[in-house]
């Protein structure tokens, strides 16, 4: 067993004998947490969504477990699973606004300044959900293949009417979020004004792991990447966030619950997609994104 505090808390799903089960990430491996607990007399829920439902008591159970991490229960090698395979609902925020403003330019839209005065956001696929090390296939119908370099927070508490002093509070945890985007079926919706549509709803990445908001003394200073085939081909950093996911929690509260598991995305950082820089993904490629202290997302894409 290690000594306590000599790892963070990087919880993941991974697969294990088909069924998703919840774990962590350790030097060593990937940390079984029911059968951790189960050996040490002290149970934790066997999925994500049931951690993040049974409250703060279970997650300081779970912390303990890691940080007492007994051998017999390390994974040296284990496949990852989205952190929470199905989440109950997905809205990707509008927080970074540098990136939209270049991306309507180069779509030629009008950018409205009511992006400045509330948050905008659209609800997103939650039911085709890839994890880290997943291959993403890209629908048939479209040829301009695009990333989006984003991240997301975990909504952990429910509330109504959240007060922006205590927003912090309802945070679960943050993961990476690659908003896929089949750009040649976007804009023509984009036009119409009905929302992403089809450009949107085909897939979305989340990974490789939630770190819980203890892990991160100050979400809005993280470095953030994308790799292409080992290339890099964007650069950012959350201190950039024209809103934050606090501010985010407060709007969308406001008389309608928050609901835990729920994950808002952050938008995406200046020049983190292809449109902002003038390239386009092909089938094959690998897609690595990075966000300080969270770590990589990987996935290649494949043919749909």
């Amino acid at each position: 067993m290690r000594a306590l505090g000599e790892t963070n808390m990087k919880l993941v799903t991974f697969d294990k004998n088909g069924q998703g089960t919840l774990g962590a990430i350790l030097p060593e491996g990937i940390l079984d947490l029911p059968a951790a607990g189960e050996r040490l007399s002290k149970p934790v829920p066997a999925s994500m969504q049931a951690l993040i439902d049974s409250g703060p008591c279970s997650w300081d159970v779970a912390r303990e477990l890691i940080a007492t991490s007994p051998e017999e229960c390390i994974l040296p090698h284990a496949t990852l699973l989205p952190p929470l395979p199905r989440p109950v609902r997905v809205r990707d925020c509008c927080l970074f606004l540098e990136h939209l403003e270049a991306s309507f330019k180069t779509a030629g839209f009008p950018f409205s300044e009511e992006f400045r005065k509330q948050i905008i956001y659209y609800n997103a696929d939650n039911i085709h959900i890839y994890g880290h090390d997943q291959d993403v296939p890209w629908p048939a119908n479209s040829v301009t293949r695009d990333y989006e370099l984003e991240w997301a927070c975990v909504v952990g508490r429910p509330g109504t009417d959240i007060p922006q002093a205590e927003a912090r509070d309802y945070i679960f945890g943050y993961t990476i979020f690659n908003d896929w985007s089949a750009r040649d079926l976007q804009i023509p919706f984009m036009t119409c004004q009905l929302g992403p549509g089809g450009g949107k709803d085909f897939a979305n990445s989340f990974g490789p792991c939630i770190v819980t908001t203890d892990e991160v003394p100050n979400p809005y200073a993280l470095g953030m990447q994308a790799r292409i085939n080992g290339e890099t081909w964007s650069n950012g950093s959350t201190s950039s966030m024209h809103h934050t996911f606090e501010d985010a929690l407060v709007q969308l509260s406001k008389g309608r619950p928050m609901v835990p598991g729920e994950i808002l995305g952050s938008g995406t950082v200046l020049n983190g997609c292809g449109l902002e820089i003038g390239r386009e993904l092909e089938l094959g490629d690998v897609v690595e994104l990075e966000v300080e202290g969270v770590g990589i997302l990987r996935n290649r894409l494949v043919a749909g």
